[in-house]
């Protein structure tokens, strides 16, 4: 139950870092000769990051960075929750309030990476030229897949 608890625990802390990391890198489009990144905050033109975004709808960016700094918020959150109701709680209960948190992690997550991937990730936002998904945009959906898998083995362990 030990190495459980601890499996779960350094995921959590990767969870967190990787939402640090996808939320503050511009590297959520590439063009595909890989001279221009667009991220949430700037785009990058070889090397040099300027505070303009080449993006259409600025509400629907405004959004996303929302949904990604309340995630990151609610991942460390529930991170604290969780050492504290380890050392707290008694034993037989469950970890419900950590579990929550991080599902509500999730739940933002799952809406700032869905509103992103229905403005942006279909269309050609860099300068009308061919372009993919960055390791940005990956890195939330994974984030998104580990966040759930987390809040739910929190919802189910039992303090032992």
């Amino acid at each position: 139950m030990l190495v459980l608890l601890a499996g779960i625990f350094v995921v959590h802390i990767a969870t967190v870092i990787m939402l640090f990391v996808c939320t503050i890198a511009n590297v959520w489009v590439v063009t595909n000769t890989g001279d221009i990144s667009v991220g949430l905050w700037r785009n990058c033109t070889q090397g040099n990051c300027n505070g303009g975004l080449l993006y259409e709808n600025e509400d629907a960016l405004k959004t996303v960075q929302a949904f990604m700094i309340l995630s990151i918020i609610f991942s460390v959150i529930s991170l604290v929750v969780f050492v504290f109701q380890l050392f707290t709680m008694e034993k037989g209960n469950r970890f419900f309030l950590s579990g929550a948190t991080m599902l509500v992690c999730w739940l933002c997550i799952l809406v700032g990476a869905s509103i992103y991937t229905n403005r942006y990730a279909n269309r050609s936002v860099v300068l009308w030229t061919e372009s993919h998904h960055g390791y940005s945009f990956i890195l939330a959906w994974i984030c998104f897949c580990f966040s759930f898998v987390i809040g739910i083995l929190y919802l189910v362990l039992r303090k032992k």
